[in-house]
């Protein structure tokens, strides 16, 4: 039930923020930002050294409010998964395939999404129970790329990073993604202290997503 009630709020959030910074007051400063521009799904990416601190901070905040996902992202092996489940993150991204990551996260019952590019490495990801996958670089392929990919798997659920920004995100949903991901231009402005202008691009993203689903 866990995994499941975080994969429909996963859902339901359609957008998520990969949070990076340098810093851990960027890092939570940013992902409230993304919050109050009604992004509630994020991703605190291992990239930052203060990655488990973050979670652990946002946690605390978001207590109780089970519609913020909080997940950790750029995870590469079963060991930073761990460390990330143990600072409270609902869900593991990873921009590759870890079997071992794969089977850690089943054990605790967190969702597993990892990177991957071929059918081949999706049909291995469903085998070891993965229930969506991240089609990465997204930029490489475009939203055509999915379509293909919905002929053989249509029951494949898919995020897409990298790729994604306001003038083409309801092309990427229309093609058949369930997620997707955002991040660059956000966690440029958090350096740079620009947080108010993070909550108003995170609104145009849901006012976007809100088009789509209602369209």
């Amino acid at each position: 039930m866990k995994k499941m009630n975080t994969l429909k709020a996963l859902s339901e959030c359609g957008v998520v923020a990969v949070v990076r910074g340098n810093t851990k007051e960027v890092g939570v400063n940013t992902a409230k930002a993304c919050v109050e521009g009604d992004v509630k799904g994020l991703e605190v990416t291992f990239t930052n050294k203060y990655a488990a601190d973050i979670i652990k901070e946002l946690v605390s905040i978001y207590e109780g409010r089970e519609d913020v996902v909080i997940g950790a992202g750029t995870v590469l092996d079963a060991e930073t998964a761990r460390i990330a489940i143990l600072a409270g993150a609902r869900y593991i991204v990873s921009p590759s395939f870890s079997k071992e990551t794969a089977i850690l996260c089943n054990r605790y019952k967190v969702p597993y999404i990892p990177g991957v590019m071929t059918i081949n490495e999706i049909v291995s990801a469903h085998e070891v129970g993965v229930d969506v996958v991240k089609i990465f670089p997204g930029s490489v392929y475009g939203p055509g790329y999915i379509k293909a990919i919905k002929g053989p798997l249509p029951y494949a659920n898919m995020m897409i990073t990298g790729g994604v920004n306001i003038n083409n995100i309801n092309e990427w949903f229309k093609a058949g993604v369930d997620l997707v991901g955002i991040g660059g231009e956000l966690n440029t402005l958090g350096e740079e202290g620009k947080f108010e202008e993070i909550t108003s691009i995170c609104k145009q993203y849901i006012e976007k997503l809100t088009e789509v689903r209602e369209g």
